[in-house]
């Protein structure tokens, strides 16, 4: 159980039966009444954003969340296939539940699953991924030292904004949280 006390952003809990997470959170104190704490919540299985008010010391439950490690196998009509490293169980997720995160799937990336009752809601990816550059316009001699970039199509077709000297078939190194290029990777 948790109390409102407990309460931080990212903090994953239960509200009527649902798997919640607190995108932002204040304690209230007005100068009459009692203290109470505004929050909003995400709903991890559909993305609904709640606003919802707790009174200070409410206990909240914690969700029957379960986290295993497990391996993105390959992309079907039926949604994303993960393999479970330890059983070898093979489980589909569809693209509504990976949200962002499947800018960054490629073949073989470990991540974590995020089970509510023993269905996959969600995971949560590496803070960095490494990802081959496969459309880009060429880059020049020289463009070391301007310090612009230009956009650069990646191999999950994500989009990102690179230095000007990259070309394609380059591997970058990319922030999973931001979406940004860090540097890129001599393989």
């Amino acid at each position: 159980m948790f109390t409102t006390s407990d309460f931080r952003k990212g903090l994953k809990i239960e509200v009527e039966g649902k798997p919640w997470i607190i995108v932002d959170f204040q304690h209230v104190k007005p100068g009459k009444g009692g203290a109470f704490t505004r929050t909003r919540l995400k709903n991890m299985e559909t993305g609904q954003v709640l606003e919802r008010t707790f009174r200070s010391g409410e206990k909240i439950n914690r969700p029957d969340l379960l986290e295993r490690e497990m391996q993105f196998l390959y992309q079907a009509a039926e949604g994303h296939c993960f393999m479970d490293t330890n059983s070898y169980e093979q489980f589909f997720i569809d693209e509504e539940h990976l949200g962002e995160a499947k800018n960054y799937l490629k073949e073989n990336i470990d991540v974590k699953v995020l089970f509510f009752k023993e269905k996959p809601i969600g995971i949560e990816l590496p803070t960095f991924v490494n990802l081959a550059i496969t459309r880009t316009e060429p880059g020049f001699r020289g463009d070391t030292a301007t310090g612009g970039t230009k956009p650069a199509t990646l191999e999950t077709g994500m989009v990102v904004q690179v230095p000007l000297f990259l070309n394609e078939g380059d591997v970058v190194k990319i922030d999973t949280r931001t979406g940004q290029y860090i540097e890129r990777v001599k393989e």
